[in-house]
């Protein structure tokens, strides 16, 4: 998929290189040239042009994307106008990143189809590690269900998923585990390397070092969460 990230500071620059590690195409467009520099061999393309010009924004394809992610923080006219141009240029997909509910609101308005709020998002994951340390990553789905990394717990070790009786007991679904495999580096260290099992079967057994990727609702991951913090202390 083809993707365009216009604003190249901490948030956008982290989105356009993870989408990229992801597997997607990305333009990453900035008028700050550093910023286009410092970006350029960790994307498709970087371009240096300003996003309110509609004939540059129109010269570097962004019509042909399937999404693009308005970054832009520090400058709010910058960001409802680079929006609407987006919205003419009739993009398939508009996603804008807004400091208050006010300039989302106007940047739904004007075609964002996607409104998110990093500093409030941030603040939630912090929240959520503190409160669930085992959790490791935590995914919005839809309302009211999530997928995570977390740690298992030290009962499950040594346990086949079949054993655990995951589904029937925490009533959430065991749907990828990430292992650490020794490995010896090319200059002889030893080192490891993350196995990912993405069809994990019942007979699989969970190792210490694993990391479970669980899908549930909110209330059985927290409750599975819970459990295993308090089974730690």
């Amino acid at each position: 998929m083809q993707f365009a990230v216009i604003g190249l500071g901490q948030f956008g620059f982290k989105v356009a290189t993870t989408l990229a590690q992801m597997g997607g195409e990305v333009i990453a467009i900035d008028s700050n040239r550093e910023r286009v520099e410092e970006i350029k061999d960790q994307v498709t393309q970087a371009v240096c042009l300003d996003s309110t010009d509609e004939k540059a924004l129109r010269a570097a394809g962004i019509q042909d994307m399937d999404a693009v992610v308005v970054a832009i923080g520090e400058n709010i006219e910058t960001s409802i106008l680079t929006t609407a141009l987006l919205k003419r240029l009739k993009v398939k997909r508009i996603i804008a990143r807004a400091s208050t509910n006010l300039q989302g609101q106007v940047l739904a308005e004007v075609g964002a189809e996607k409104v998110i709020y990093p500093e409030d998002q941030m603040g939630e994951q912090v929240a959520r590690s503190i409160i669930a340390p085992h959790i490791l990553q935590h995914i919005t789905l839809q309302t009211g269900h999530s997928l995570v990394q977390i740690v298992p717990k030290k009962e499950f070790i040594g346990k086949t998923i079949k054993e655990i009786n995951f589904r029937a007991k925490y009533g959430v679904n065991i749907i990828a585990i990430h292992r650490k495999v020794p490995t010896i580096t090319e200059t002889g260290e030893s080192g490891f390397r993350i196995e990912v099992n993405d069809l994990p079967n019942p007979d699989d057994r969970i190792e210490e070092t694993d990391i479970l990727v669980v899908v549930g609702s909110d209330e059985k991951i927290e409750k599975l969460a819970r459990e295993t913090e308090e089974g730690e202390k």
